[in-house]
């Protein structure tokens, strides 16, 4: 045998090995699991699922939104902070999960900025305050004239340690006045007990509440949003009512494990925003009022250390305790 022939046998099976080898590398060659740390239903469920749809599409692998509640986001939360950091396994951030969970809970499990890379920003609605339709308020002005003058109202929420239970606190203390705070397995089982009536009251996300909103089986006091929702023109909002400070929104984003590869994390972030950005997903957020803000994953990160800065303090002074 000619030595040239006998060289490139030899050769052969060598280069044959390398090609599974470079496939492996590929990413992503496998399905991907979106963690929602809450139950179904709720917005960051509801965020969870539409981002899904369009990742699946770009990167041509099933992405899988698995729901996964439990003290406050934490169980969800805890299970991707562990997993490896290969892009194949992702949480829906939020700020009852990632900010509020970690400042009140010691025994969460992880550091909210150190055991993830928060790679793109999902965007969020604001938080409804709703009333049972038994309840006689109109507006604020007269909800907390019946609070103050004896009537102790409880409020639902989607959970300790939620946005809407710290927003329904903070309510409280710029009204001065108190309530009793019910939390729920998120936002789908508060909303059945307020529109039944056996809770007066809730602090609720938008995208929550609007079908309810819509239908007339409760009704809305007022929305966080600085400026009144365009899909809801008629419902006033806090700051116009007297509470000027009351201007938030419950936020969601998408993280993983801490240490995931910078291409992975450059490339979901360009396909988180240019999905947030289609006209067919932004008119499906706007008519829940939910705002998508474009953000690159450092600025992610900066954004949930303000927030950490604004509510960690009121969780905290509060004493709440995740369930």
């Amino acid at each position: 045998m000619p030595l040239i022939r006998r060289r490139a046998l030899l050769t052969l099976p060598l280069a044959t090995a390398a090609i599974p080898a470079r496939a492996q590398d590929a990413w992503p060659n496998r399905p991907i699991r979106i963690t929602a740390p809450f139950a179904p239903g709720g917005s960051a469920d509801t965020l969870g699922r539409l981002v899904a749809q369009e990742l699946q599409t770009a990167l041509g692998q099933s992405v899988v939104v698995e729901n996964r509640p439990g003290a406050g986001g934490v169980l969800g939360s805890l299970a991707v902070a562990r997993a490896a950091p290969d892009g194949y396994s992702f949480v829906i951030s939020g700020i009852a999960s990632h900010v509020v969970a970690p400042a009140i809970n010691s025994a969460a499990g992880f550091d909210p900025i150190k055991d993830f890379t928060h790679i793109a920003f999902l965007g969020g609605p604001p938080t409804v305050f709703i009333v049972n339709n038994n309840i006689p308020a109109r507006n604020l002005a007269e909800f907390v004239a019946l609070a103050r003058g004896g009537q102790r109202f409880a409020f639902g929420s989607p959970g300790a340690g939620t946005h809407g239970h710290l927003f329904g606190i903070a309510f409280m203390n710029a009204g001065r006045f108190e309530m009793d705070h019910i939390p729920y397995r998120g936002a789908g089982a508060a909303m059945g007990d307020i529109i039944g009536g056996s809770v007066p009251a809730g602090s609720i996300t938008l995208s929550s509440a609007a079908g309810a909103i819509r239908g007339g089986q409760v009704r809305a006091l007022a929305l966080t949003t600085a400026t009144r929702a365009r899909a809801f023109p008629d419902l006033p909002t806090f700051t116009e009512q007297g509470f000027p400070d009351l201007a938030a929104m419950t936020w969601f984003g998408l993280s993983g494990p801490a240490g995931l590869p910078a291409p992975i994390v450059d490339r979901l972030n360009r396909e988180v925003v240019r999905a947030m950005a289609l006209p067919r997903i932004r008119d499906r957020l706007e008519a829940d009022a939910t705002e998508a803000v474009s953000m690159t994953a450092a600025e992610y990160t900066r954004f949930i250390e303000t927030e950490t800065a604004r509510w960690a303090p009121i969780a905290r002074a509060a004493g709440v305790r995740a369930e």
